[in-house]
């Protein structure tokens, strides 16, 4: 690995490393892929020496240190991860997410269900170290929001996030209900791989809609004074994306091309995995109705993954963005089926 890297950093200094920006800048990204990959391992090596001295200094003195037991749970973190990322062997795991939000049928219940969600996935990506980038939003007429893009980036944010996608269904009393009933609310979750300049998405431009429009929403000065904002139909496949998140329609504009390649380079993947399903003959049937998760606040606390059994009662500690054992069952599985 630090082989790999100094190589690669050699290339850097030649002279004509400039001459293809395209190559140039793919082979900063893999250094910057190499030094963290460095850094991780280097980390794991310190804890570990970390732990031979304090399992040295209580054999000779006999006696117990809470100390030992929190680098322990330390280590123990960083091993997990180790194992989860060894998980993570599909050609896109790598990349960074593009991940949305949609609240099912039930209006305000449902929209504010979309809410918890979104702060669910900020504070899951906070704990992972990952960046989050707030693309697109739509306010909910009373409470929560009708559509939220979210751009997260990470070495594997997208490889871990891939577990996320599907319905989830929310059981709770509702508070929009004045006679507090128990309410069952759905919204879905769509996962995309953040395509980077290293793969070529051919978009026509006869193939495209672009409207503008007015911000809504919190933003500054610039909402509701110019059609800053951008909305882009592909006309072949009818998807549609937009973004007003950026002052400049040129950006907005941009980020909104590099959403719609993210989504077509998905669907282009999708189409590939049932072709091959077909031929396996394991199709299986994804509805609106088919949630991958329960997250259930009455009569009872209980979070459930469909797909793998998991369950954890402490649904404020699954809300508060701790997912990760969901997604390394959902991984563990995933490979399991291919072996």
């Amino acid at each position: 690995m630090l082989n790999d890297k100094q190589e690669l950093e050699k290339l850097t200094i030649d002279s004509t490393f400039w001459d293809n920006p395209k190559l140039a800048q793919k082979t900063l990204k893999e250094i910057t892929v190499l030094e963290n990959e460095i850094k991780f391992w280097n980390k794991i090596d310190d804890k570990y020496a970390d732990i031979e001295f304090y399992n040295e200094l209580c054999n000779e003195e006999k006696k117990y240190d809470p100390d030992y037991e929190v680098l322990l749970n330390k280590f123990k973190v960083l091993i997990d991860k180790v194992e989860l990322n060894k998980l993570l062997n599909e050609p896109d795991d790598h990349r960074s997410a593009l991940l949305t939000i949609h609240p099912g049928a039930g209006g305000t219940e449902s929209q504010d269900w979309a809410q918890m969600l979104l702060r669910l996935y900020k504070r899951w990506s906070e704990k992972s170290n990952f960046t989050v980038k707030l693309l697109d939003i739509i306010d909910g007429d009373i409470a929560g929001i009708k559509d939220v893009t979210l751009e997260i980036h990470g070495r594997f944010a997208y490889g871990n996030l891939k577990a996320e996608a599907g319905v989830h269904r929310l059981v709770r009393i509702s508070p929009f209900d004045s006679n507090s009933k128990r309410h069952t609310s759905f919204a879905s979750v769509f996962v995309y791989p953040l395509i980077d300049e290293d793969i070529d998405i051919n978009i026509e431009e006869k193939d495209l809609r672009i409207d503008t429009y007015r911000a809504s929403g919190a933003g500054g000065q610039h909402v509701n004074k110019t059609d800053s904002a951008i909305r882009i139909t592909h006309l072949p496949t009818n998807i549609v994306v937009q973004c007003q998140n950026e002052r400049s329609q040129l950006k907005n504009k941009n980020t909104a091309l590099k959403m719609l390649k993210s989504k077509l380079y998905q669907l282009e993947i999708e189409k590939k995995r049932e072709e091959k399903e077909k031929l396996e003959g394991s199709k299986k049937d994804i509805s609106w109705g088919s949630q991958i998760r329960s997250y259930i606040f009455h009569p009872y606390n209980l979070v459930k993954d469909h797909r793998t059994n998991m369950e954890n009662n402490n649904v404020n500690f699954v809300m508060d963005g701790g997912i990760d054992l969901f997604i390394r069952e959902f991984l563990l599985k995933k490979n399991e089926s291919k072996s």
